[in-house]
């Protein structure tokens, strides 16, 4: 090992000397791996406590299996080596990533449904309610938040500063709460919870659409003000940052109108910081907002983690934090990855 790592050496040596490879190529290259090797630690962290933490939790998984008390202990016995629960922790563990590498996370105690099978079904729901409250709040968000950096010190700053600490405090359970009494209580503009109308027949697909536009607007609002605020918040301070450096004063100094300037220096630069955020949140869209989806009843991702929680169903639970798991580390690992690219300083 020790030769083939010499020899790889002189080969960089050699490619460098002759340019063929530059000295920040090397650089990004060894980054890359870096983050990458990181990535794959910290997934493989993650899946031994998902793992271990769910075999020290209380209840007899077997025993919730049979739901009877009268069970035999040879039906016991049977259930036992199926599962391989019979087996040393070690060996589980083993059999636990051998099966998760098939795309296999068990099956469902509740549902009697593999957990992939429940958790695919739901998905859809979360990363339609959550991407378009995301994709909404993040281009509003960086608008009003590069307005306001830009208008520093004014009234308008501070109106969109005040609403933006607003709205990052308040928690989404209690926006949801107010929405749903005062729309859809009193007002009975809005329904109160689910994805669709029930036992309702739709003329056309178009009206099965807005049926679910219909049921999504006041979640949709209830996460608009969970985003917008830490986006507003992130590119104002983002903006003020940019606006200090020398190529924003020089700009100015050779009669560039501020729209040039606002659109072509300050906001390109600002969204380095906003970029790392997005990629962020963008792990978290298959999670779903729990406390939202609990209050409007909406049929995603988070409101199954609830139900699975109250249920007991240990499989489904664990099967879900894999998953989430897997997309924030992948979501962090992207944006690590794309901030070397978007900005050459940080190499």
């Amino acid at each position: 090992m020790r030769v083939l790592s010499i020899i790889s050496w002189v080969k960089i040596i050699i490619l460098q000397t002759y340019g063929i490879i530059t000295s920040s190529d090397l650089i990004s290259k060894k980054r890359f791996i870096t983050k990458t090797l990181m990535s794959l630690a910290t997934l493989f962290a993650v899946l031994v406590i998902n793992f271990y933490l769910f075999h020290i939790m209380p209840g007899d998984p077997v025993r919730m299996l049979i739901r009877d008390p009268r069970g035999s202990p040879e039906a016991i016995r049977r259930l036992e080596e199926q599962f391989g629960l019979n087996k040393p922790l070690f060996d589980q563990f083993y059999l636990f990533l051998m099966e998760l590498f098939k795309g296999n996370l068990g099956l469902s105690f509740a549902y009697r449904q593999p957990v992939m099978q429940v958790i695919v079904s739901r998905m859809p729901n979360t990363i339609l309610l959550i991407g378009f409250s995301f994709i909404i709040s993040t281009i509003i968000g960086i608008l009003i938040g590069a307005i306001a950096g830009w208008k520093r010190g004014s009234k308008t700053d501070s109106a969109i500063f005040s609403f933006s600490l607003v709205s990052s405090w308040l928690p989404t359970f209690w926006v949801g709460t107010m929405l749903l009494l005062v729309f859809g209580f009193w007002c009975r503009a809005f329904p109160i919870g689910g994805i669709i109308t029930p036992a309702k027949t739709f003329a056309s697909p178009l009206d099965y659409w807005m049926d679910i536009l219909w049921h999504m607007t006041l979640p949709t609002i209830s996460l608009f003000f969970w985003y917008i605020g830490e986006y507003v918040l992130l590119m104002r301070s983002s903006m003020l940052d940019v606006l200090t450096e020398d190529y924003i004063v020089t700009a100015k100094a050779k009669g560039l109108g501020e729209f040039t300037i606002l659109r072509d220096h300050a906001i390109r630069n600002a969204l380095l910081p906003v970029m790392t955020l997005t990629m962020l949140n963008l792990g978290y869209i298959v999670a779903g907002a729990i406390q939202t989806e609990i209050v409007f009843g909406w049929p995603g991702l988070g409101k199954l983690i609830w139900d699975s929680l109250s249920m007991r169903d240990y499989p489904l639970l664990q099967g879900a934090f894999i998953i989430i798991s897997i997309s924030v580390v992948l979501a962090n690992y992207l944006a690590d990855v794309l901030y070397g690219f978007l900005d050459p300083r940080v190499e």
